[in-house]
């Protein structure tokens, strides 16, 4: 119009209820309504079912605001007909499929954060915390915002801890240093790499971006021990080479002189510790997102501490290590252990045959508790709370539901040791969730231990809550929050043990489900099995009769959007309100669809302008049908959940899998997998199996580059066995399974094994070599000599190193809180290998070196020198 430009506009937008009931939908001929009910509501979802079991309810359909329909209303000829005066025009949420509960007091609005892949756990926690004080000054006061569970707590738990037993050790292995060295500025030598080989492994993992967790942390923890041994090794050789030539050589030279001596044996040995995490790395799925961030620090600490023996510390003994260097007999504790060791090594070469022997003969014995043991995934993480996760019969309706869902959470509130209970049945309005009304979870956020009462533990309250709970219908499982999310993630399952059956035919997978169930609950340690009943959902079906629907003129799809639209709802439109749309559903009213011959009488307009009754065109029946239908590699599965107690997972496993194998015949095309905790378990010792041999064989590649010699590599390997009889003995004792955190630590212990084998036969080589330049090693007696010198003098740094070890471990070993169950799993086979490695060592080591070096010495002194030879030849040709 004129010079402007104007853009044409319908305002026709439905904008509140006012405008859909001012919606005409005719004329009048005259008369009363026609209808004698309600014919339409706002609503949606599906139908609530016959006999009450489905999602809807009495509560689907609320009464119509007073004057909004008049049934009775005469109409005259011309007068417009809205579709208020045919139909209940109401607000109503939509069809429900889960509810939320607090403390058993009632229903609430329950919410979930969900945070993106990579970020930081507890920043995310933080910032939402922010965002909610914002929110409630904006609120009702009557509207209360409540956390029902906060991961930030066990994230700061578990990290105190942590920083806790960090402290301790480095205190500790301090103490160890200062005490065996005896000299405080070579003790403070020793400790300076402790705090600066960790902050070089805080920068790196602040550069690669690895978060301050339990595991990250543990991995500095175990290793704080061994980040010493260098150093230790590095300062007690440079004590050995004062002694001798303090005042005969320049000081810097003799500290040269130590460092050159060991420290090519160190770089290997350090060298070997790195490597021997390679099989970590390697894991896949949950324990290798677990146990990588452990593995990366622990290779950065060593790293760093490696780094540091053979560029600071040298330069450090050079300024500090100086003056009169206390002789090691001056040191009470030294001269004790010499003392000890004294008579031993004399008994060990004595009868060093019987020694070996009687070494084999342990290796043998330790068999027997190796057998005992029993295996799991992972070791219980205890998280501070319990996820209560109770599964019923499916076709359970909403209102059930709820009655059950209260009922559960008021019994659990009355526990002392309970802070607040948080109940969730079904799922949200969401296609992510595909949990039924039948599936509950509940979670259990606790006291702090201090306030339970006196003597309660984990496993007692749970114990306590399981005989409370004993609900006919209801089978229980008992778990944790983070540990069942994890589950579900990986093999679906969240009990400790499942089992997947898969088929062509559902009643066949149902039947064998049930089989399955009842024989495992004959199996010692089953607490409940549940097998899920998948044709136990209830379904009206319409059979529509084609020819009699023909006759009409109508087709399937027409008679099936009738259906749609008087049983489930039909979405027509949406209102707009602002910037939010909401949906416009029309549907019949609860009366005219709550049993089988109400629904017959649903009417079906043919073509003709015909209404026909749908009974005629079609058989109503209700029948039994699939709930859900799982499906894994295309086959349709039943699973059975089976939650175990006081057992380990592996050991059950195979006591059911004898029991199911007795009793169920699985038919031709059906197939069984175990799953749970128990598939995880078998998948990471599948990729143990070739990876940890790979990696032993790299450990012998390069002490081979080492030494050259075979020989002393499998001397070294020795100490491989060794170290294996103290941490099986000591996982018996402490009650522990074998599972992947055990192997973790079985995998640090064998580096942990090589490197001090490495420096057993350094000290053995040395001595040997000191012999061979005096002139003394011309007899079988030199070279006991030698090998005595080589083990007795040198118990101190074995000793020492050990030591640091173990007691970088120890403050693990005793600790009770957030995280420890895992880090004592991982410390145990370190401590009790050590040990036994150690003592092996200094007894079976100059054992097999005096038989090696002696069967060598014994052929050079049989062997003729050039002299004999020539005058063995003279006399002959005489």
């Amino acid at each position: 119009m004129g010079e402007s430009e104007f853009m044409v506009r319908g305002l026709g937008y439905i904008k509140n209820l006012d405008d859909i009931r001012n919606i005409p939908v005719g004329v009048s001929r005259g008369g009363r309504a026609a209808l004698a009910g309600p014919t339409a509501s706002m609503g949606g979802g599906s139908e609530s079912g016959m006999d009450g079991t489905g999602g809807g309810g009495p509560e689907a359909m609320p009464p119509a605001p007073s004057g909004q329909w008049q049934p009775n209303r005469v109409f005259g000829a011309g007068t417009p007909v809205y579709l208020s005066d045919i139909a209940a025009i109401a607000v109503e949420p939509m069809m429900r499929r889960g509810v939320t509960e607090l403390n058993g007091k009632g229903e609430v609005v329950g919410g979930i954060i969900v945070m993106r892949q990579g970020e930081n756990a507890l920043s995310v926690i933080e910032g939402v915390k922010k965002k909610l004080l914002e929110m409630r000054s904006g609120m009702p006061p009557d509207v209360q915002i409540t956390t029902v569970y906060d991961r930030s707590q066990l994230i700061n738990r578990s990290i105190e801890t942590l920083r806790e037993k960090l402290i301790e050790e480095s205190i500790i292995v301090a103490l160890v240093c200062l005490i065996f060295l005896f000299h405080l500025r070579s003790g403070l030598v020793a400790i300076f790499t402790l705090p600066t080989a960790i902050l070089i492994a805080f920068i790196v993992m602040k550069t690669q971006g690895i978060n301050a967790n339990i595991m990250s942390l543990g991995g500095i923890a175990v290793a704080i021990g061994a980040m010493v041994d260098a150093a230790i090794i590095m300062i007690e050789n440079a004590h050995k080479h004062l002694e001798l030539d303090a005042g005969r050589k320049d000081h810097w030279q003799i500290i040269a002189d130590a460092s050159k001596e060991v420290g090519p044996s160190l770089f290997y040995s350090l060298l070997v510790i790195t490597v021997s995490f390679l099989p970590i790395f390697a894991l896949e799925a949950q324990e290798g997102r677990l146990f990588k961030p452990l593995a990366f620090t622990k290779t950065y600490s060593m790293a760093a501490a490696a780094l540091l023996s053979v560029t600071i510390v040298p330069v450090l003994m050079g300024y500090l290590i100086r003056g009169k260097i206390p002789s090691e007999e001056k040191n009470p504790i030294n001269r004790f252990l010499m003392r000890l060791y004294h008579p031993v090594i004399n008994f060990v070469m004595r009868f060093k045959k019987a020694v070996i022997i009687s070494t084999l003969v342990l290796l043998g014995v330790t068999l027997i508790p190796f057998s005992k043991i029993g295996s799991e995934f992972m070791p219980p993480l205890w998280e501070g709370n319990i996820l209560y996760m109770p599964t019923t019969l499916p076709g359970i309706s909403i209102t059930k539901t709820k009655e059950l869902l209260q009922q559960t959470d008021k019994i659990i509130r009355q526990f002392p040791e309970v802070h607040h209970v948080f109940g969730k049945a079904g799922r949200a309005g969401t296609a992510t969730d595909p949990a039924g009304l039948d599936m509950f979870e509940t979670t259990i956020m606790l006291k702090p231990e201090s306030e339970w009462r006196p003597g309660m533990t984990p496993e007692r309250l749970i114990a306590e809550m399981d005989k409370a709970l004993q609900i006919p219908g209801v089978s229980n499982a008992w778990t944790m929050p983070i540990k069942t999310r994890i589950d579900m993630l990986t093999t679906g399952i969240r009990t400790p043990v499942g089992i997947k059956i898969a088929g062509p035919d559902l009643k066949t997978l149902e039947d064998l489900g049930k089989q399955v169930e009842a024989a495992v609950r004959t199996v010692p340690g089953t607490t409940t099995a549940y097998s899920e009943r998948i044709l136990g959902g209830n379904y009206v079906d319409f059979n529509i009769k084609r020819q009699a629907a023909a006759r009409y003129g109508l087709t399937v799809g027409d008679v099936e959007d009738v259906i749609e639209t008087a049983i489930g709802g039909m979405e027509v439109t949406n209102t707009v309100e602002g910037l939010e749309r909401y949906p416009v559903s029309i549907r019949y009213p609860r009366e005219m669809r709550d049993n089988i011959e109400t629904l017959k009488r649903v009417l079906v307009p043919s073509p003709t302008g015909a209404q026909i009754p749908i009974g005629e065109i079609a058989d109503i029946e209700i029948r039994k049908g699939p709930m859900v239908i799982r499906s894994e590699d295309t086959r349709p599965n039943v699973w059975v959940s089976v939650d175990i107690r006081n057992v380990d997972v592996g050991s059950y496993v195979k006591a059911a899998q004898q029991a199911v194998a007795q009793h169920v015949k699985l038919p031709s095309g059906y197939t069984m997998i175990w799953s749970g905790e128990f598939e995880s378990m078998e998948r990471a010792k599948a990729r143990l199996l070739y990876v940890v041999p790979a990696t032993l064989l790299i450990i012998f590649l390069i002490i081979y580059l080492n030494t050259r010699s075979l020989t002393k590599v499998a001397i070294i390997f020795l100490a491989v066995p060794f170290s294996l009889v103290g941490a099986i003995w000591f996982l018996y004792i402490l009650g522990y399974n074998m599972s992947v955190a055990v192997w973790v630590g079985m995998i640090a212990l064998a580096g942990l094994d090589a490197e001090t084998g490495v420096v057993m036969l350094l000290y053995l080589d040395l001595a040997l070599k000191e012999w061979k330049e005096k002139g003394l090693l011309t007899s079988i007696s030199g070279l006991k000599d030698a090998i005595y010198h080589g083990a007795l003098k040198r118990i101190r740094p074995k000793i020492m190193t050990a030591a640091a070890i173990i007691g970088g471990l120890l403050p693990i070993m005793w600790s009770h809180g957030t995280g420890a169950d895992v880090m004592k799993r991982i410390a145990a086979p370190m401590v009790g290998g050590v040990v036994t490695s150690v003592i092996l060592e200094l007894l079976v080591y100059p054992a097999i070196y005096l038989l090696w070096k002696g069967w060598s010495l014994r052929k050079e002194i049989s062997k003729p020198t050039a002299d004999e030879s020539d005058s063995l030849r003279t006399a002959s040709n005489v």
